[in-house]
């Protein structure tokens, strides 16, 4: 599957793209600079390909409009530009312990926080509160409870 997902890219992407992707499936992690031009904007392209999702399944993820990402102009908007990376930060802050990165967004869709009465991480970011999240997470890597 390696070699076919390799061989795609080539034909579609060129070489250096190849290596991001080869890298992302071999190691199951990411990191958020590798999803990131120069500038620092996020290249919503690459973070739904790495996520294998659609723009408008990322867009409803982050809690964004689905036409969002349909327009450069909105694309790299500050409310864009601003969800995506906090929903990658905390994605990236949890990737070691869930398993990678596809465990780690299964986990910010899906798992409730008891701390949050329930509520998932991915509607705390919809609702404003990736600080909170992030808090939180960083709270419980220097050994504090859930």
């Amino acid at each position: 599957m390696e070699r076919q997902m390799t061989q795609a890219a080539k034909a579609t992407r060129g070489p250096a793209r190849v290596g991001r992707i080869v890298r992302h499936i071999a190691t199951g992690r990411f990191s958020i600079a590798s999803l990131m031009d120069e500038r620092g904007t996020v290249k919503v392209d690459e973070v739904a390909e790495t996520f294998s999702m659609s723009k408008a399944q990322l867009a409803d993820t982050a809690g964004l409009g689905r036409e969002v990402f349909q327009k450069a102009s909105r694309r790299n908007g500050p409310k864009a530009q601003s969800r995506v990376r906090e929903m990658l930060e905390i994605i990236n802050l949890v990737q070691g312990w869930a398993g990678g990165a596809t465990q780690a967004m299964a986990w910010y869709r899906a798992e409730p926080i008891p701390a949050f009465g329930g509520r998932t991480a991915e509607a705390l970011v919809k609702s404003g509160q990736a600080t909170a999240v992030r808090d939180y997470l960083d709270h419980l890597a220097t050994g504090g409870y859930a």
